[in-house]
């Protein structure tokens, strides 16, 4: 497997994406200067004996509480231990490799004080697989993720469980076993440099964000076949009439759709006296509604981007001055908001499938049988599947409401104003998941749609999709348990496997 290089300040969304697909990492040896450096700042600000938040005083609301020299560490194992106050599931391991390799880049920049030893354990706890055990709640995204990343030092210590290859075990056997050891102290600063900062909730957002646009291009493959399956017209995704509005990412998403559908005999049979005038919504306007998406998504990820690359812990160490200055890139609200519009981007992409496969199932919007099954009345063919579609929709669109506009002091209202980027990022691993299974439903009522249009099959494309699903699921002749099918066409919307059926290469984040 191809290593990704970790540099700091230098990583793209494409590396990220590789991250969280679970290649291996390893840190660029050419910052290792720049670690040294700020270490050796911490050095000498500590000589000098002037109090420095985080440094020699206490945290918080406690800033002001000087502690001498010999507690130093006692101070930083300390902040591991008392702010290592998470609650509920484990994080899954694709977000936590994520959420230490955003910690190391971060480290990496040189601004945060920690020693080269302390790097160098991070990153061989990530390339032996040993992931700490992280609670997924608890943060507020602001001072930071502290709970989570609390969790998360505290396997460098050796306290606690973490997840190795042979299973869940605890920190300082999975250590010895990999040839490791935890870290004996923590250094002046190293203990809230690795619990300040925007690494869980960054990492929650980017897998979001990599989730949401899969499924923003499975809803490409999606809606072009249900538009098959409904004998729709491929005249709304005209270019002149995209042209004309302007929008990049809609001219994108309907020069696909006509690809898709390019060659159809389905679409050829009825380009002549159709006597509908206008089709659905769902249909005639997914170049607009899949297109703003994608312009959303692209304004998200050019935030994330940025945030993955930035130091966003307190105080910043500034080795060429041997400085120390306190200040607020915890605060997580650019994270907030762009978790808060991926929301929206799949709550968008679940609701507008769901019309097409209401659509589908109705015979007075399609002109298909009642439900998509042959004998209507003995069998209810799709008619739960599109009420189980409708359900998860409406779960999207409660969980779809901001949570940037939320906030709530904590710390004896020191921290007055916090950004609940962690809730925000956090919901959309389940927002993902419910938007999958929506379109797998219509996957699945899409192709049962074009059955009936046999002999007349459509474009290359999409025919090669059908054969992708009815490999997994026969059409369905007369009722029979549903779930299996659902479940087998959403783990072809969501291994990426229904877009690399087709064949082209489908618009995303990055701009072609």
């Amino acid at each position: 497997m191809s290593v990704v290089v970790l540099k700091p300040g230098e990583m793209t969304l494409a590396d990220w994406r590789r991250v969280w697909a679970g290649k291996p990492v390893r840190l660029d040896p050419a910052c290792h200067g720049d670690i040294q450096r700020a270490a050796e700042a911490v050095s000498r600000i500590v000589a000098r004996g002037a109090p420095v938040y985080g440094i020699n005083t206490g945290f918080g609301k406690l800033a002001s509480v000087r502690i001498p020299a010999e507690q130093l560490e006692t101070l930083q194992r300390n902040i591991v231990l008392s702010h290592s106050a998470g609650v509920g599931e484990p994080l899954d391991p694709a977000r936590t490799r994520m959420m230490m390799a955003l910690k190391l880049v971060s480290l990496a920049r040189g601004a945060s004080g920690v020693r080269l030893d302390t790097v160098a354990l991070l990153e061989a706890m990530l390339a032996r697989d040993i992931l700490p055990v992280i609670p997924e709640q608890g943060s507020v995204g602001a001072s930071g993720d502290l709970a989570p990343l609390a969790h998360m030092t505290c396997a460098l210590i050796g306290i606690g469980d973490v997840i190795a290859p042979e299973g869940r075990r605890p920190a300082i056997e999975a250590l010895a076993d990999a040839g490791l050891k935890p870290l004996e102290a923590l250094g002046p600063k190293e203990g809230l440099a690795l619990l300040n900062g925007t690494q869980f909730s960054t990492a929650c957002a980017l897998a979001g964000l990599f989730e949401a646009e899969r499924l923003l291009q499975a809803s490409l493959v999606t809606s072009a076949l249900s538009t098959e399956a409904a004998r729709g017209s491929d005249g709304p995704f005209d270019p002149r009439i995209h042209a004309l509005r302007g929008h990049s990412a809609q001219i994108e998403c309907a020069a696909i759709l006509r690809e898709l559908m390019r060659g159809s005999a389905i679409r050829a049979s009825h380009v002549e006296d159709d006597t509908r005038v206008q089709d659905p919504y769902c249909l005639r306007c997914m170049p607009q509604v899949a297109g703003a998406v994608l312009t959303l998504l692209r304004q998200t990820g050019a935030t994330l981007e940025v945030e993955a690359n930035g130091v966003s812990d307190n105080p910043l160490i500034f080795p060429e001055t041997d400085e120390a200055i306190s200040g607020g890139n915890f605060h997580a609200e650019p994270v907030a908001f762009a978790a808060d519009m991926v929301a929206l981007g799949l709550c968008e992409i679940g609701s507008i499938s769901e019309r097409r496969t209401a659509m589908l199932v109705d015979p007075a919007l399609s002109g298909l049988p009642a439900f998509l099954t042959p004998e209507p009345g003995l069998n209810s063919g799709f008619m739960m599947p599109q009420v189980t579609a409708a359900a998860l929709v409406s779960e999207n669109k409660q969980m779809a409401y901001p949570a940037s506009v939320d906030s709530i002091p904590t710390s004896a209202n020191q921290e007055d104003h916090v950004s609940m980027a962690a809730h925000g990022a956090r919901r959309l691993g389940r927002m993902a998941a419910n938007a999958a299974y929506v379109l797998g439903i219509e996957l699945l009522a899409a192709a049962q749609g074009c059955d009936f249009h046999a002999p007349l099959t459509s474009s290359r494309h999409l025919e090669a999709l059908r054969r992708a699903l009815r490999a997994l699921v026969p059409g369905l002749q007369a009722d029979r348990l549903m779930q299996p099918d659902m479940e087998a066409a959403t783990r072809l919307i969501r291994s990426g496997e229904a877009c690399a059926a087709v064949g082209l290469d489908l618009p995303g984040l990055e701009v072609n």
